[in-house]
């Protein structure tokens, strides 16, 4: 007699992660694996009707920064509100393992600065009840969530860790170092470390303005650290380059990952000061996985923009000097004082003046726009400001004036600033369907006053395989498949990401024709009340994690089967 399934979705139309066509099934699993997909006969101790329903793997989340979230919540949001079952965090170089506590301010201003998670979140919100990086795992191990976790040893915690002010300060790595760091990789990867990750961008800088402990960090350093890493056991290495530096730096990581054969992975935009740079990565990527590399590329679901209003972290009157003299009031306060006619006049008439914050600028309004309800992120050029402006006959800076005073002082306005050089999102459609393309960049976890991509996965469903209307659009089973099975193995968990007989039971049911994002608006649900963007999200019937039901229509249930994950998975037999 067959053994009665602990759960059953019937009838639903399943995108099993392969990327082949639709079609119409039940699975059954049992034990925290798929045991069955088909005519499922046992009736199973929990079933959902999932009839007319979209049924996928769970999502795997390859790019996010919840370093720190995971130590004091359970709740791995806003991801796990999207479909994620499996999120990767250590991203970028930024984390808060290995660490000395005569470090921990500065691995906390670093990732303020680079990730916009605020010091006093942080600071209130770590524990800091480890030093090593196995201490780390081990403490997060003890841990439940509504989601699995991995992680990857960040570079700047591990410079600093091992170089002390000279790391922090970008000096070069002694031969010294590089050995001991390497020994610290490696030890990293047997305690279950899924990579290693780095940052080569100017954008990338601590609160007080220096930059990442890791921008011009040798190729001997990162050779040593590679090399450790991939004899200790399967590992990436993740990396975000700069545009200005990345004709030196992609040919010097490709002969890090030649030498050391460790498998690569790296983020590709399309950026205004290069707008056909992407092509020519995109090229020398696929001739070195031609020549046997395997390399990755993860690429943002729509453009990687900036959220401004005066309730964020940044708005373009920031530097106005009469709106800086209100700067300091609480909302309710600053939007009283902005309402009143020789304010608004005394702002509008001082001009943006220039800061060294990699994410202000001085203000194009002809590439800011109003997000809309539902919000719209592919929006023609006559929709910026500036042309409206035009249009009307006066400034952009009124109307990004009176935007931001709209539903008492939260109205928000949306600067796309990379991937969005044509005005459409053409050149992404392209480079998502590139051989070596994962969907990533989401950053769940970090960037909570400025951007709110943790949506990217329902934003590939909704947008790419059903709402675009200026371009072509992607199939739900190449959507399914490339944040399911292909993230998953990009980082070596080759037990998921499929709905298949054996695989871990991680599965999205979902409404689809209902599939809906609401517009980004602050919360203020992080320790010390932190703010944070968030984005509601319409038609998540159910979404399970080890075949444990962990949120359904849209609620959470209160189980926690998600755990962290230690290492590369192997391959299901």
């Amino acid at each position: 007699m067959t053994a009665q399934p602990d759960l059953v979705i019937r009838g639903g139309t399943i995108a099993d992660g392969t990327g082949r066509a639709l079609y119409e099934a039940d699975v059954a699993m049992s034990g925290g694996r798929i045991t069955e997909v088909g005519k499922v006969q046992a009736k199973g101790r929990e079933e959902i009707d999932a009839k007319g329903k979209l049924v996928t793997p769970g999502f795997v989340d390859v790019h996010t920064h919840y370093d720190g979230q995971v130590t004091w919540s359970h709740e791995i949001s806003p991801s796990s509100q999207n479909g994620v079952t499996t999120a990767i965090m250590g991203n970028c170089g930024v984390g808060f393992a290995p660490c000395r506590p005569v470090d921990h301010q500065r691995l906390i201003q670093l990732m303020e600065g680079v990730e916009d998670i605020p010091e006093p979140v942080l600071s209130a919100g770590i524990p800091w009840a480890w030093e090593s990086f196995p201490e780390y795992l081990n403490w997060l191990s003890e841990r439940d969530f509504d989601m699995d976790i991995g992680a990857q040893l960040p570079h700047a915690a591990l410079r600093v860790y091992v170089m002390g002010e000279r790391g922090a300060r970008r000096d070069p790595a002694t031969a010294d170092d590089n050995r001991t760091m390497a020994a610290l990789a490696s030890e990293a990867v047997r305690a279950g470390a899924l990579g290693f990750s780095t940052s080569r961008t100017l954008n990338h800088r601590t609160s007080t303005g220096d930059y990442t402990p890791t921008l011009k960090a040798g190729e001997d350093e990162l050779t040593a650290i590679a090399g450790a890493m991939q004899s200790a056991g399967r590992s990436v290495l993740q990396f975000v380059l700069d545009i200005s530096t990345i004709h030196e730096d992609l040919p010097m990581m490709l002969r890090v990952a030649e030498r050391t054969r460790c498998p690569i992975s790296f983020s590709v935009t399309q950026n205004d000061r290069a707008p056909e740079r992407w092509r020519q990565t995109l090229a020398e990527i696929n001739a070195a996985a031609a020549g046997g590399l395997s390399v990755t590329t993860q690429i943002a679901a729509r453009p990687v923009g900036l959220l401004l209003g005066l309730e964020l972290s940044r708005n373009p009157l920031q530097t106005h000097p009469s709106y800086r003299a209100i700067a300091h009031l609480p909302l309710a306060e600053r939007v009283a004082q902005m309402r009143r006619p020789e304010l608004r006049a005394a702002i509008l008439s001082e001009q943006a003046t220039a800061t060294d914050d990699p994410l202000f600028f001085r203000p194009n309004y002809d590439k800011m726009y109003l997000l809309g309800d539902p919000p719209d992120y592919e929006q023609p050029p006559e929709n910026a400001l500036g042309a409206q402006a035009r249009a009307r006959g006066c400034r952009p800076e009124e109307l990004a004036y009176d935007a931001m005073l709209s539903d008492d002082g939260r109205g928000m306005l949306y600067v796309p600033f990379l991937n969005y050089a044509d005005g459409n999102l053409d050149a992404t459609y392209e480079m998502l369907r590139d051989p070596s393309a994962v969907p990533g960049l989401s950053d769940g976890g970090a960037h909570c006053g400025i951007i709110c991509d943790a949506s990217f996965p329902t934003y590939l469903l909704t947008h790419w395989t059903r709402d675009r209307k200026r371009g072509d659009r992607l199939s739900v089973p190449f959507v399914v498949a490339a944040q399911s099975r292909k993230t998953a193995l990009s980082v070596g968990l080759n037990e998921r990401g499929l709905i298949a007989a054996g695989y871990k039971a991680d599965v999205n049911v979902i409404d689809y024709d209902r599939l809906h994002l609401h517009p980004p608006k602050v919360h203020y649900d992080l320790p010390v009340g932190g703010r944070r963007l968030m984005q509601h999200v319409d038609g998540y019937e159910a979404t399970i994690v080890s075949g444990v039901v962990t949120r359904r229509n849209g609620e959470v249930t209160g189980a926690r089967p998600g755990r962290l994950i230690r290492g590369a998975q192997a391959s299901v037999q």
